[in-house]
C-alpha cells in the first residue's frame, strides 16, 4: 500500500498520487461484458500529483435517507479540480469517495457521524497521457479516506472497490510494481531493477473508445504465463524485445502526429541510452528507459530535456 506521506499534521496530510508506466501492453481478448482482457507490467513512478486531505471541524450526522451523492457533497469539498470536469460529481476523486461510502454502507461499516474532509488536488500530471493520473487520484483518495473514516477495509477489499471506479485504480491501491491481467485488477507483484526514465508528454489526446474500436488494433495477443513474464523481465525493462510491445502504439501514432514526433525523438536517442523508446498505456506519453551509465550524465540528460519537442521529465521508479 502506498504511503508516501510528504507532510502531515494533526488535521492535514499530503500524499503523493504517483504516475505509472506500462512497460508493455497486450490485449489478449474481448470479454462478454464488453471489456478487454490485457496483460501488462505496471511500473510506479516517484512522480505525480499531490493530494492534501484536511479535516474540517465538527462531525456530520449520517442521514440514511440521503442519496449517496448528497452524502458525498456533505462530507467532501474538492478544490483544484475545477478544470478537469464540468461538475465535481464527475471527477474520479468524488467517484472514489462515493464508491467507498457505498461499500461502507453495504458492509455496515458506516458510523452515525463522520468527519468532513476538504481535498485539495495539486495537479502535475497531464490528462489523457496514459500515466494514470486520474486513477491514481482516485486510489489515493480511497486509501486516505479509508484511514480517516476508520472503515478498515483490507487491501483486497479496497482493490475490489477501486475496480468499480476504473480499471487502472487497483494498481495504485496495490502500491508496487506488478504484472496485471484481466482488466487490470488481477495483480501479481514483480521485482524490477531501479530505473530512470525520460518521459515526454505531447499535447495530444485520442479517446479510449476510439482506440478500442479501431479496426487495426490487435486484440488477440497470445497470453503469457506469469512465470514467463517474470523470467523474461530483461526483454521489456530496458530494451523491448518480441513478443513484448504496446498494441496501441501504431494506432495512436497514426492518429496523433504529436505522439509520433515525440516517439521518433526518443528513438533517435535509443543507441546512446541503450534502451527502447515506447508509449505508455493508450498514450499520449512516451518514455525512454535510461541505462545507469547514461542516467548519471547530467549534461547529456539536460540537453535531451531541452531539445525535446514537448514537455519532458527525468523521473525515477517509486
Amino acid at each position: 500500500m502506498i504511503e508516501n506521506i510528504a507532510a502531515s499534521s494533526a488535521s492535514t496530510m499530503t500524499r503523493l498520487s504517483p504516475a505509472k508506466l506500462n512497460l508493455f501492453l497486450h490485449i489478449t481478448g474481448k470479454r462478454a461484458d464488453g471489456y478487454h482482457d490485457l496483460q501488462t507490467v505496471f511500473r510506479l513512478l516517484d512522480w505525480g500529483d499531490y493530494l492534501h486531505f484536511s479535516l474540517v471541524d465538527g462531525l456530520v450526522d449520517i442521514d440514511s435517507t440521503l442519496a449517496i451523492d448528497q452524502l458525498c457533497e456533505r462530507l467532501l469539498k474538492l478544490t483544484g479540480a475545477e478544470a478537469i470536469t464540468s461538475h465535481v460529481t464527475d471527477n474520479l476523486i468524488f467517484q472514489a469517495a462515493r464508491a467507498l461510502l457505498a461499500a461502507a454502507i453495504a458492509s455496515n461499516k458506516l458510523s452515525k457521524q463522520l468527519a468532513p474532509v476538504t481535498i485539495e488536488l495539486d495537479k502535475h500530471l497531464p490528462m489523457g497521457a496514459g500515466l494514470g493520473g486520474g486513477s491514481s487520484n482516485a486510489a489515493t483518495t480511497l486509501l486516505a479516506l479509508n484511514e480517516i473514516w476508520a472503515f478498515d477495509f483490507s487491501q483486497d477489499e479496497m482493490i475490489n472497490i477501486g475496480a468499480t471506479v476504473g480499471a487502472d485504480v487497483p494498481i495504485f491501491i496495490f502500491g508496487q510494481d506488478a504484472i496485471a491481467q484481466g482488466i487490470g485488477e488481477q495483480l501479481t507483484p514483480i521485482a524490477l531493477p531501479d530505473q530512470q526514465y525520460l518521459v515526454l508528454t505531447p499535447t495530444a489526446h485520442v479517446s479510449t473508445a476510439e482506440l478500442f474500436t479501431h479496426p487495426t488494433l490487435q486484440r488477440d495477443i497470445i497470453p503469457l504465463s506469469i512465470p514467463t513474464i517474470k523470467r523474461q523481465a530483461a526483454h521489456y525493462t530496458q530494451a523491448l524485445h518480441a513478443p513484448y510491445h504496446n498494441v496501441f502504439t501504431p494506432v495512436v501514432t497514426g492518429l496523433a502526429p504529436a505522439v509520433d514526433d515525440a516517439l521518433q525523438y526518443l528513438q533517435v536517442l535509443e543507441t546512446v541510452a541503450r534502451s527502447t523508446a515506447r508509449m505508455t498505456g493508450s498514450g499520449s506519453a512516451v518514455f525512454l528507459p535510461l541505462d545507469a551509465s547514461i542516467a548519471t550524465d547530467k549534461a547529456l540528460i539536460k540537453k535531451w530535456l531541452a531539445n525535446a519537442p514537448c514537455p519532458a521529465y527525468l523521473v525515477d521508479n517509486l
